[in-house]
């Protein structure tokens, strides 16, 4: 579904340059003669840089869910994943799909989808457009793929039909003012992403059992450190072999032709998704301590381990390797050697969850 690194590099360099926003979104509901505008306020922002998980939280917390962003991502397995390092692993190698989440928290959901390409890609435009004005009407935001950012999940929270613009949140775009896109534009950036696509979550019918997708985030967990990716097969190493790979590449630097074995410009945007999904991660196991106290030691160490692999990968960011132009050397030896140093955090957590494991689910569970 995804398109190789090369190509998704293209459509992501530059996207954090493209972001204009709506001033002061307010609720408003205006007549057809300038064009209908409705605006919903207070649409959370969001709390984590994640393409998948976190919109859904946004959304249900203006519908009254009170789940924190952390245990969003880590129910969802977002707060433990690490796949390539590619542009494209946040959306291609993940515990569950975002429908899967809405849900697993007890929610109906519809998806509707457009072509990535052929004469039926406007019409069908329009006819989504046309349902999730009608979601916005009804005071419910709805998730839209990259309107605002690229190949990621946004929150759609308004309309301006005399503008054609929509109006939202994204996990880089409209985190102080709504972000303003024209309602068009998926259908300009789809190179790379697929056709865009669009989910509408309904009503609450189910139950959310909470232990249970507890345990099994936690279970995720390990076993994905240990290399066991998504079921729909991820093709890059992941886990622990994705860390080794990627130290690797920074640290085959030749002096003599001046490149990496492997790096890409947009590694800085696979850092940044890491270093928020992993001080979630630190949060999450907070969270979890106090519920399951003969396992809260081994949870609180986790949650410490991930502080301290986030922040290393937050250091090797700000060292400037992955940026557009070509690292030195230096540059990449210390890039090297934050990466190992949030590898040893990752891998310590890691077994802090595991521990912890063998005490809260003793018979079922043992370490692979």
């Amino acid at each position: 579904m995804r398109s190789p690194m090369t190509r998704r590099a293209a459509v992501l360099v530059g996207a954090f340059l493209l972001i204009p926003v709506a001033a002061s979104p307010a609720v408003t509901a205006e007549g057809a003669a300038a064009g209908e505008r409705v605006i919903l306020e207070r649409v959370d922002r969001y709390r984590v840089v994640e393409p998948l998980f976190e919109c859904v939280r946004v959304v249900l917390s203006f519908r009254g869910e009170t789940y924190s962003p952390a245990y969003v991502q880590g129910i969802s397995g977002a707060a433990f994943r690490i796949g390539g390092p590619c542009p494209c692993a946040p959306t291609c190698e993940w515990a569950m799909s975002t429908d899967k989440l809405i849900h697993l928290l007890g929610y109906e959901y519809e998806r509707l989808g457009v072509p990535a390409e052929g004469p039926e890609r406007e019409p069908a435009m329009q006819r989504m457009l046309a349902r999730i004005k009608d979601e916005i009407r009804a005071g419910r935001p709805a998730l839209l793929w990259h309107i605002f950012t690229a190949c990621e999940n946004d929150v759609v929270a308004g309309f301006d039909d005399g503008k054609h613009a929509l109006y939202g949140r994204g996990s880089y775009a409209g985190l102080e003012a709504y972000a303003e896109a024209n309602e068009m534009r998926p259908l300009e950036a789809t190179e790379g992403c697929g056709g865009p696509h669009a989910i509408l979550i309904g009503e609450k019918t189910g139950s959310f059992e909470a232990r249970a997708a507890e345990l099994a985030a936690l279970k995720g967990a390990v076993l994905h450190a240990r290399g066991a990716s998504a079921a729909r097969g991820f093709a890059g190493p992941v886990g622990l072999e994705c860390y080794d790979q990627w130290i690797a590449s920074y640290r085959a630097y030749s002096s003599k032709f001046g490149v990496l074995a492997a790096n890409s410009p947009t590694d800085g945007y696979v850092l940044s998704i890491l270093s928020s999904t992993r001080r979630a991660a630190s949060e999450f196991m907070r969270e979890l301590a106090p519920k399951y106290p003969d396992a809260a030691a081994h949870l609180e160490m986790a949650a410490e381990h991930f502080a301290r692999e986030s922040a290393a990968l937050q250091a090797c960011h700000k060292v400037g390797a992955d940026g557009p132009q070509k690292p030195t050397e230096d540059q990449c030896l210390r890039s090297a050697a934050y990466l190992s140093e949030a590898r040893a955090m990752y891998a310590l957590a890691i077994e802090e969850i595991a521990r912890a494991l063998r005490i809260m689910e003793p018979v079922a569970w043992e370490l692979p």
